[in-house]
């Protein structure tokens, strides 16, 4: 599944997320490489087969031909009368084994082995439930997907039927309509595909009934009673739907009534999101974004040397402000590339699917809305890990040793984490207990590769957008000075549209801060 968020506490494909991730889809590209390799392979010992067969076909016709015309003539010289003996008892027993020789033994055991790996169903249900995300989050139509306008593959009649399909049974009729719709104008246009317009106007039909459209839900019946008339279920609907407006036309509403109607019919297709939904989803595609020339101009760039630190006074790091309120700021070429190849190969064999805390148990659960997997690293285990962490503490200057271990994400394509806060509230006392290092005062977080499309983190209390790039990390505080949180750090990971997106990040907590942040006497302070 192409699912492919970045905390430890909290997959949004519904309700499974695949165990297949970007990072380890790569190997199915060489699985399947392999298969096709062994495929090949498979024909070339088929064709080689035939070809036998054909030069024994061939023979046989010429002295079989010779042999009919005159059988006694021909039978009479002894030579011929022994090879007929010798073909009939060996030589044709030989040409039927061999034709029942099977070729296939080494493909299909390659094919057995490999299938343990393959994706099953819920992985396919979780690819496809990844594409309708990404059409809501970006307002993508459905043409723009089907026929491949984004980079990739287009998708053929077929897949837009199983979009459909699966959309049809999660009771998503809106999708349903959309994708069916797709695959239907596909093969109007000419398409050749194994779909069927029968099956594809009988789901039309229902699921744009299931929305309020009687009049089109009964036309497109009609043009499938035209491909199928003895339909049965397209011949029961059609009696419904004519008894329904029938009943509808006695009402005599009035058109006033009628244009209401329709009204609501329209507004049954527009998602119902909460006003955070649709913020979260403008800011993912770069709109709504809060940058005033006002605030433009608070924000600056710099080389910060982490408050004359010895390891920096020489050399300083580039920094530049990403927002003011909450403050965030991000930090340039700060990973080198060997550095991220290094945390990614740790990583990638204990990749896992990321959890959250459940505030009401206080223990960790995997949830619906966070969709990645993940890693932790020590910094005993590798001498680049524990240089990372001893480079966030000198440019953050606060304590690590009471820090989460690195935590490294991969996201792929529809890959997110909706809106969330990293630091515990009041609410959920027990979030970090098992700790015993107190709340998550402030967040680390590296950009370990460049997305070409989606995957920004965006927060939207505030409306600010931070973007991917490959060596950076952005760190804010979670917590005022005080320690009280501060919601406008409420932030998400939007689903990742093209590419692959490769985090890691450090949780810092209160204790060992106390000298280091110290609280104020204000709780906003």
């Amino acid at each position: 599944c192409l699912c492919l968020v970045v905390d430890s506490q909290m997959c949004w494909f519904g309700c499974r997320c695949s165990h297949f991730f970007l990072g380890h889809m790569t190997d199915l590209i060489n699985t399947e490489k392999d298969l096709v390799i062994s495929l090949k392979d498979y024909i070339k010992a088929e064709e080689s087969k035939l070809e036998q067969i054909k030069k024994w076909a061939e023979k046989l016709d010429k002295l079989t031909d010779t042999a009919t015309k005159d059988p006694e003539g021909f039978l009479g010289h002894p030579v011929n009368a022994f090879k007929l003996m010798k073909r009939l008892n060996t030589e044709w027993g030989e040409l039927e084994s061999l034709v029942l020789k099977d070729m296939s033994d080494g493909f299909i055991s390659n094919m057995t082995i490999q299938r343990q790996f393959f994706p099953n169903d819920e992985d396919q249900t979780g690819a496809a439930k990844a594409l309708l995300r990404l059409q809501d989050t970006y307002n993508l139509d459905t043409d723009t997907l089907s026929r491949g306008n984004l980079p990739g593959k287009a998708h053929r009649s077929e897949d837009c039927f199983e979009l459909g399909k699966i959309a049809y049974t999660e009771a998503d009729y809106y999708h349903t309509e959309l994708w069916m719709e797709q695959a239907l104008k596909q093969l109007d246009e000419g398409e050749v595909s194994s779909a069927d317009k029968v099956y594809i106007l009988d789901y039309l039909s229902y699921a744009v009934y299931q929305q309020g459209d009687l009049s089109k839900a009964m036309m497109l019946t009609k043009r499938l009673l035209e491909l199928d008339p003895e339909h049965q279920r397209a011949n029961g609907n059609m009696k419904y739907f004519e008894y329904i407006m029938a009943k509808e036309k006695e009402a005599n509403k009035s058109s006033t009534d009628a244009e209401d109607q329709t009204e609501k019919e329209t507004e049954v297709k527009k998602k119902d999101y909460l006003p955070e939904r649709r913020k979260y989803e403008m800011l993912c595609r770069g709109e709504g974004l809060k940058m005033t020339p006002r605030r433009q101009k608070r924000l600056f760039c710099r080389y910060y040397d982490g408050n004359r630190n010895p390891r920096y006074i020489l050399g300083p790091v580039k920094q530049e402000d990403e927002w003011d309120k909450p403050r965030i700021v991000r930090f340039l070429d700060i990973i080198s590339d060997e550095e991220i190849e290094t945390v990614k190969e740790l990583a990638k064999p204990r990749l896992s699917r990321a959890t959250v805390h459940d505030p009401e148990t206080g223990k960790l659960t995997t949830a619906h809305y966070r969709v990645s997997k993940s890693a932790w690293l020590s910094g005993y285990e590798s001498p680049v890990v524990s240089r990372i962490n001893t480079r966030i503490q000198d440019l953050t200057g606060l304590d690590v040793s009471t820090a989460e271990e690195l935590q490294v994400a991969n996201y792929g394509v529809g890959g997110q984490y909706e809106p969330h806060f990293d630091f515990a509230r009041k609410d959920e006392p027990d979030a970090f207990k098992e700790l015993g290092t107190g709340n998550r005062i402030a967040t680390w977080l590296f950009y370990m590769s460049d997305v070409s499309a989606g995957g920004a983190t965006v927060f939207p209390e505030v409306g600010a957008s931070v973007w991917p790039k490959k060596g950076t990390a952005v760190f804010w505080y979670n917590l005022f000075p005080s320690g009280e949180g501060d919601y406008s750090t409420r932030h998400a990971a939007c689903p990742v549209l093209v590419g692959n997106k490769w985090v890691s990040n450090k949780w810092l907590h209160e204790r060992g801060q106390e000298f280091r942040r110290p609280c104020t006497l204000s709780e906003l302070e």
